[in-house]
């Protein structure tokens, strides 16, 4: 019989070969980016040390005493030369923390740091944090803008009644946090408030997502825009809705901002989600469009439908059928990681370049909004393809 020490022994061995797992590239993409063939972080990326007690007296079984469900929704950016991942880490126990996972070329080889972040409580404690955009603003801080969830103790009676507001930390070093005074808006809750990385008329940006209620957005919704004098005490007074959701779209429902936008000669570049209800619940999708450069809450194009959806495997977990960033990476190439969760269990990355992404915004039709006009717009497309290929052999 294998000892204890033995059976530590093999599960860190096994971990460690299961980190080094290469990532390839699909063999095919559409021209717009290209999906990698296995999810970036798991929950066996989890350290076994965060899950199991070494200790064989209190644990002379090698039981996992402390579970990881899922590893998602990861804010993301490029620290020390390294791809960093702020990746919200779920337990058995349904509860979510922080914890920054590191690779050294952002496809694979993601290790996570020694602990989780130990974020610090407000007066009033988070129940839950989930879902944090990492942004170096320029006032030289990296902020951590999150979900905190509490309970809506209007509702006693009904245990699934919350309250979701906009958590601020920041930092220098991704270990060591300050916690700032949660975000005051006057439009309800706030879910996917994302910081711009630049000064506005000397003030603070923030991309905000008002709703009336927890999960339903109600007759709220849609990426809102505001400015605040400082973050130490954030305070968005009005707010304009930059990006509104849309009959018979895949923003019907409700959407919101994904990471923070890139910044290029020809305008912001965006990337969000988007909701809609099916027979089968409701589908998350991301998309994309650009604002002005001067006035970046103004939306200049807006190419139609959906940029990545949930595909074959992707479609199942804990919520299914979802696709969901807040995070992706500019590196020094100019290349773009775009990191998603897929039905709110793991972590992918699709790789493009800034040069093909605004290509696919600028270029890409717009939605017509009518059945006729997309038809109408497929069949110019096919016209003009019949021309191009007269030379082809068919």
């Amino acid at each position: 019989m294998m000892k204890f020490q033995e059976k530590v022994q093999q599960l860190i061995t096994r971990q460690q070969a299961f980190l080094a797992t290469p990532n390839v590239a699909e063999p095919d993409n559409n021209g717009i980016y290209q999906r990698w063939q296995h999810p970036v972080l798991t929950r066996d990326h989890a350290p076994v040390s965060w899950r199991y007690d070494f200790n064989e007296q209190s644990n002379p079984f090698l039981m996992e005493r402390q579970g990881i469900n899922a590893t998602f929704n990861a804010g993301a950016m490029l620290f020390n030369g390294k791809y960093v991942l702020a990746v919200r880490v779920e337990g058995d126990d349904r509860k979510s923390f922080f914890a920054i996972a590191e690779s050294p070329n952002g496809v694979d080889n993601f290790v996570f740091r020694d602990k989780p972040i130990t974020m610090p409580e407000t007066d009033d404690p988070d129940t839950n944090v989930y879902d944090m955009r990492l942004v170096a603003h320029e006032d030289g801080y990296i902020y951590g803008l999150f979900c905190t969830e509490r309970k809506d103790f209007s509702q006693p009676d009904d245990l699934s009644a919350a309250v979701a507001q906009c958590g601020i930390a920041r930092t220098k070093d991704l270990d060591n946090w300050e916690r700032l005074p949660d975000l005051i808006t006057y439009s309800g809750q706030q879910r996917n408030v994302v910081l711009h990385p630049e000064f506005v008329d000397s003030k603070y940006a923030l991309f905000t997502r008002p709703q009336d209620g927890f999960i339903s957005v109600g007759s709220g919704g849609g990426i809102g825009w505001g400015l605040t004098e400082s973050m130490e005490n954030a305070e968005i007074k009005e707010e304009v809705i930059v990006d509104a959701k849309q009959y018979h779209t895949i923003t019907e429902i409700k959407n919101g901002q994904g990471p923070a936008p890139i910044k290029t000669d020809q305008g912001w570049l965006h990337l969000a989600h988007g909701v809609r209800n099916t027979a089968a619940g409701l589908r998350y999708v991301l998309y994309m469009f650009m604002t002005e450069l001067e006035r970046p809450w103004v939306v200049s194009h807006k190419p139609a439908g959906h940029l990545i959806a949930p595909q074959g495997s992707e479609r199942v977990g804990d919520v299914s059928n979802v696709v969901f960033s807040n995070g992706w990476i500019v590196n020094e190439d100019n290349q773009v990681f775009i990191y998603y969760a897929s039905s709110d269990t793991r972590m992918h990355v699709a790789t493009s370049t800034v040069e093909q992404l605004v290509d696919y915004v600028l270029n890409t039709p717009e939605d017509g909004l009518f059945s006729a006009l997309s038809v109408r717009k497929r069949n110019e497309l096919i016209e003009r393809n019949a021309q191009t290929l007269k030379g082809f052999s068919l």
